[in-house]
């Protein structure tokens, strides 16, 4: 496996244990969807540029992103992780003091 595959790998792998869409990846990077598909096909290349973003958004160091997928998601932080029953695209929620509050990236929604 080439290093364009293996970082393609990577962030499919990462986009199935977030639950997160291409859309809510493209939204994070400020591309369309569209760009983030033709990355993920090989019609475009995700550049240097473009893998430390990923890595910064997942979390994780570019480096463990090059490494390809099974290093990518051994190095997703667990609040990053897809939760069973939670529908991709929503926030994690958790109770305090008996109220239901979103959480996202460690932060209050």
């Amino acid at each position: 496996m080439n290093l364009e595959e293996r970082v393609r790998s990577a962030v499919a792998a990462l986009l199935h244990a977030t639950g997160e869409s291409q859309t809510e990846l493209a939204a994070a990077l400020g591309v369309s969807q569209a760009q983030v598909s033709r990355r993920q096909s090989g019609t475009a290349t995700w550049s240097l540029t473009d893998c430390e973003t990923v890595a910064a958004h997942y979390g994780i160091d570019v480096l463990d992103l090059l490494a390809g997928p099974t290093r990518a998601t051994e190095a997703l932080p667990t609040r990053r992780r897809r939760v069973p029953g939670r529908q991709a695209g929503t926030a994690p929620s958790t109770t305090v003091q008996g109220k239901a509050v979103g959480v996202r990236d460690g932060g209050a929604a």
